[in-house]
């Protein structure tokens, strides 16, 4: 019964965004009508909260007469992975995406109080209107809560890849980001309808951007941690077209949030920032085509069905198509904006957009050319990471070259000769770093090198700018220290941001220069090198887990003939599903980790056993992940800023 309860659910939130559509769009000069639209959005997100739950009941209790359950969980799955298998497959996933849908759909009509009546009613009809299309594609295309008519004893199980921690987390906070960008979206329809988009707008729109951005930046450090260590391969990001799917909206939402900022202080770029505002959730729902159309095979595809991507394109057709029209519909009647001289703030970050969105269009052409070529001429075609690193690594080069300058450069008219002193020491530090690492790492690799440089002058590009708002070294030290916690939160947001990017840099820059790799069957008692760390298998042993039975091997790391820690890898075989999996052991040494892999059995010296180990050193790799955490925080911390808060909605006192 709770199932047909929670499809039920499901419907009713069907009918409810229709009326919030229709309520929202039309009562944008009624209050009773847009207070009824207020009402509508929140019902309908508390009904697919109820179809969720509902869906929840039925993995964690293992009704497999639920045919989403039979085909995604079993009783011998571990709860935390039942719970994760309501949202680790395509049904499932659909219905996150529009609880996060209906609930962004909310939270305008809950925090947006202060907003323009118009301006809030429109948004929440848009965002309404995009709750009818993927609620529909979920009740009738994909419905999650479908019963068996012959319902299995025991169920199929999740993939094993995604019996993971990481995976547990990944989707939430992926999903949050993706759909955020709805919101965005939503602004930007309603202010064209509307036909005012100004200083204002701009102020509404960012903290949903930076909300959205935040979580989708957390959500691709764990897919690319889960992808580190759960798949074996010792890689951190391959260019793969799913993680690519990802990456797409978070270019363009970063070009959004430094364009915004324009549009909010100089009134300019209020275009091209609603052009961005429609981009960011275009690209979130190409994403989603995608992952569901079997147009890509990935490990990290949800389905295959080409009904579905069908309906999927037709989707994105429909709601991006009608977003684009309206804009150029509009567009030609928006006001310049503000002038500003080529040497500005607001001229570094048009340079810094521009460079954003050719590096978007880069990664968008590597993704979609194998598809367009295969359905052309049915020629096989494969983008790797070769062609990424050729065109997309130098742009983001260059970005990362100018960034310091603009936080240090004037509104209007600046002094780019004046912001370069400032930098002067910035720079001599990033080139010393640079220097000594050329010299003493081995082997040496001059462009490596430069990274590192680059990487540093980031960091030390935005201690810079803090220092240069309280003024150290030149006031007095209480003078600096009442600048210092007076500083508002945005800047410090904005800071720990290039500081997290910075680190990321050094992190990829360093990891993926001076990776050690070496493999080799090593009977019990051998040993394999990898670069100065020795690696000797002690043990391998067989055991049972909660719903597979692995391989248990004991490693010694040791450096200089002293032991540094114990490895436990193991290889995994999950019965249900007769599927394989590596459980890859980590051993950290500081930024650095040797990453260790227990292959395949096979014949050895003289007939005795033997396993495929692999053994990768992986210098800096934690600095890959701590950047992204730091970038995201950054984001979190400008949300928190009071100024924000009241553009949110609030009216100041």
């Amino acid at each position: 019964m709770t199932a047909e309860l929670g499809a039920f659910a499901l419907t009713l939130a069907l009918a409810l965004s229709v009326v919030q559509t229709l309520l929202g769009l039309f009562g944008a000069r009624r209050p009773a009508l847009a207070g009824a639209a207020n009402g509508a959005s929140l019902g309908a997100f508390l009904c697919v909260a109820a179809a969720f739950a509902a869906l929840l009941v039925a993995f964690v209790t293992s009704d497999f007469s639920v045919a989403n359950v039979a085909a995604n969980s079993n009783t011998a799955k571990p709860m935390l992975y039942k719970v994760a298998g309501a949202w680790g497959n395509h049904e499932g996933s659909m219905l996150l995406w529009c609880m996060a849908l209906t609930g962004y759909g909310a939270a305008v009509a809950g925090f947006g109080r202060d907003l323009p009546l118009a301006l809030r009613s429109r948004v929440i009809g848009v965002q309404g209107a995009l709750g009818v299309l993927f609620l529909a594609y979920t009740v009738f295309a994909s419905n999650p809560l479908a019963r068996l008519i012959d319902p299995p004893i025991e169920g199929r199980s999740l993939n094993p890849l995604l019996q993971d921690p990481a995976l547990v987390f990944h989707p939430p906070f992926l999903y949050l980001g993706y759909v955020g960008f709805s919101v965005v979206f939503s602004f930007a329809v309603a202010a064209l309808i509307g036909g005012r988009i100004d200083a204002a707008w701009a102020r509404w729109v960012r903290p949903w951007t930076l909300a959205a951005w935040s979580m989708l930046t957390v959500g691709i450090m764990l897919g690319s941690y889960w992808a580190y260590y759960e798949l074996g391969w010792g890689g951190w990001w391959f260019w793969d077209p799913v993680e690519n799917a990802s990456f797409m909206p978070w270019l363009i939402a970063t070009a959004l949030l430094h364009s915004a900022v324009v549009t909010e202080k100089r009134g300019a770029l209020s275009g091209w920032t609603l052009f961005l505002a429609l981009a960011a959730f275009t690209f979130s729902m190409l994403g989603a085509f995608l992952v569901r159309s079997g147009v890509l095979t990935s490990v990290h595809a949800f389905a295959v069905d080409p009904t579905r991507g069908a309906l999927l394109l037709a989707i994105l057709g429909v709601a991006s198509g009608a977003g684009f029209a309206l804009f150029a519909w509009r567009a030609p009647a928006l006001q310049p904006g503000g002038l500003f001289a080529p040497a500005s703030r607001e001229s570094l970050i048009v340079l810094n957009n521009i460079i954003l969105t050719a590096a978007t269009a880069t990664v968008l052409l590597g993704t979609l050319y194998p598809l367009i070529r295969e359905a052309m001429d049915g020629d096989a075609v494969s983008v790797g990471p070769p062609y990424f690193n050729l065109t997309f690594t130098p742009l983001m080069a260059v970005a990362f070259l100018i960034l310091p300058f603009g936080p240090l450069t004037a509104w209007k008219r600046g002094d780019l000769t004046a912001a370069g002193q400032r930098l002067m020491l910035a720079a001599a530090a990033a080139i010393i770093f640079g220097l000594a690492t050329f010299a003493l790492v081995s082997p040496r690799k001059a462009l490596a090198a430069g990274g590192v440089a680059l990487g540093f002058w980031l960091i030390f590009g935005a201690l810079t700018e803090v220092a240069e708002r309280t003024r150290a070294f030149r006031a007095p030290a209480a003078e600096v220290w009442r600048r210092l916690v007076g500083l508002p939160r945005g800047a410090w947001g904005m800071t720990l941001a290039h500081l997290g990017l910075g680190v990321f840099t050094l992190g990829a820059v360093f990891e993926s220069a001076w990776k050690i790799e070496a493999a080799e069957a090593l009977s019990l008692g051998g040993r394999i090198e990898v670069g100065a760390y020795s690696l000797r298998l002690d043990s391998v042993r067989t055991g049972e887990g909660p719903n597979y039975i692995a391989e248990r091997g004991v490693i010694t790391v040791s450096r200089g003939g002293r032991e540094v820690c114990t490895a436990r890898p193991e290889r995994r075989f999950y019965p249900t599903g007769k599927q394989t999996t590596t459980e890859v052991a980590l051993c950290n040494r500081g930024l650095d980790q040797v990453y260790i892999v227990l292959g395949e059995r096979r014949a050895g010296e003289g007939g005795r056993p033997a396993w495929l180990v692999r053994g990768y050193f992986n210098p800096w790799v934690q600095l890959i992940f701590l950047g992204p955490l730091l970038m995201a925080a950054g984001g979190l911390v400008s949300l928190s800023d009071r100024r924000l808060r009241l553009a949110a909605g609030r009216k100041a006192a």
